[in-house]
């Protein structure tokens, strides 16, 4: 633990230093998110701060390859994580041009579909998946590689997708990374594993990343993540959960329920990512049911609306926050222990998340404060700036 504790310190430490030279990249090269009318902020704010994730990231895995007990875990702990990092740097990498020249939708689309190709290539897929009786239900090269495809530039677009106020998906990745990571490290724990697991390594990185990135994106917000770094984060994520099924014969068979435990490779990424991946379904189903295109933009996602039944921005992101800990904890503890208090537990933080979404605007009323249609209520400050990049999260938007 005290390993994987100095894993997220370095990349924490190392996201938060590079942000300023991030966003002094971004202001010379013209990486700047311009205001328009279906944006929340008001001013012009810098894009890039993906390059000071990714290399926050790289340099926790750096540190990782030298430490006693990480440095001597098995073989393809260290090398899985390099393949994630390196499709990750691919990724990124298309996200800041796309930041600075504006590509177009299809282009993007083919530089996801190359670094989720190349964790592919590099043995990071789906392999089976384990059935509750204990027998496994194996897939083909082109079976695991097509799920892969579709699971790994999903997350990416349904993170872009959330990127709509400041520090909302970089709080809603690191809750899910956090989580993900009590994961790997107690399902080990439980079943007498190596605790040294790549799924665990990542996670760990990822989770210091989002929260080094956060001080510089959270309302006011003076740098934006833009797609280099919406695509990169969801990409690890993704690739966190992959790699479970490439590591062991067998699932690790935890004492919670079976059922979970089942369709865990799927179940823990769409888990950890319910907020946004709702909000991309919805929009989609908006949309199309209005006769327009689903790749089109409005201003009607779940953050716009928490901004219109009175909410300020902070308190949004806030509300976000809480119910992607809600279902990202709540996956993980069902999956691990099977005991009617977990139930329970997650019962109570899914009352506490309703309330303070429906109940708490009703107790701190906004006043009007002639901001017009903008959905901001005077508790948004006085700058009014949030990060907006939802309507570039599909393709062709």
């Amino acid at each position: 633990m005290r390993e994987y504790l100095l894993v997220f310190l370095v990349a924490l430490s190392v996201t938060y230093l590079l942000t300023v030279v991030a966003r002094e990249i971004a202001l010379r090269t013209g990486a700047v998110a311009p205001v328009r009318d279906r944006d929340v902020h008001a001013e012009p704010i810098p894009y890039l701060g993906g390059l000071a994730m990714l290399g926050g990231l790289y340099a926790a895995y750096l540190v990782a390859r030298h430490l006693p007990f990480l440095s001597t875990s098995e073989e393809f702990v260290l090398p899985d994580a390099g393949a994630v990092l390196l499709a990750g740097a691919l990724v990124c990498a298309v996200g800041v041009i796309d930041d600075i020249f504006d590509l177009d939708a299809l282009t993007k689309l083919g530089g996801q579909v190359l670094a989720a190709g190349l964790l592919v290539t590099q043995g990071v897929r789906f392999y089976y998946f384990p059935a509750a009786d204990g027998t496994q239900f194996s897939l083909d090269d082109v079976q695991g590689a097509v799920l892969t495809l579709v699971v790994v530039i999903g997350t990416m677009n349904a993170v872009n997708f959330v990127d709509g106020l400041d520090g909302l998906a970089a709080g809603v990745v690191g809750i899910g990374a956090a989580a993900f990571f009590l994961y790997c490290y107690f399902a080990s724990a439980q079943t007498n594993l190596t605790l040294a697991t790549t799924g665990a390594l990542l996670s760990a990185a990822l989770a210091g990343a989002c929260a080094g990135f956060l001080p510089h994106n959270f309302h006011p917000a003076r740098l934006f993540m833009g797609d280099s770094g919406s695509m990169l984060i969801g990409l690890v994520l993704s690739a966190s959960a992959l790699t479970l099924t490439g590591q062991f014969v067998g699932m690790p068979e935890t004492t919670g329920n079976s059922l979970f435990v089942t369709v865990l490779p799927v179940l823990l990424p769409i888990s950890l990512l319910m907020v946004p991946i709702v909000d991309l379904v919805l929009a989609v189903v908006r949309r199309t049911r209005a006769g327009r295109s689903p790749m089109s933009a409005d201003k009607q996602h779940l953050h716009h609306r928490l901004l219109e039944i009175g909410h300020s921005q902070r308190r949004a992101v806030l509300i976000m926050w809480t119910w992607a800990f809600t279902i990202a904890t709540g996956a993980v503890l069902v999956s691990l222990f099977d005991d009617p208090l977990v139930w329970w537990s997650v019962g109570s933080m899914i009352v506490l998340s309703v309330a303070l979404t429906f109940v708490l605007p009703k107790v701190h009323r906004p006043r009007k404060t002639g901001l017009g249609d903008t959905g901001l209520s005077e508790n948004a400050g006085p700058e009014g700036r949030a990060e907006e990049r939802t309507d570039e999260a599909v393709p062709g938007s």
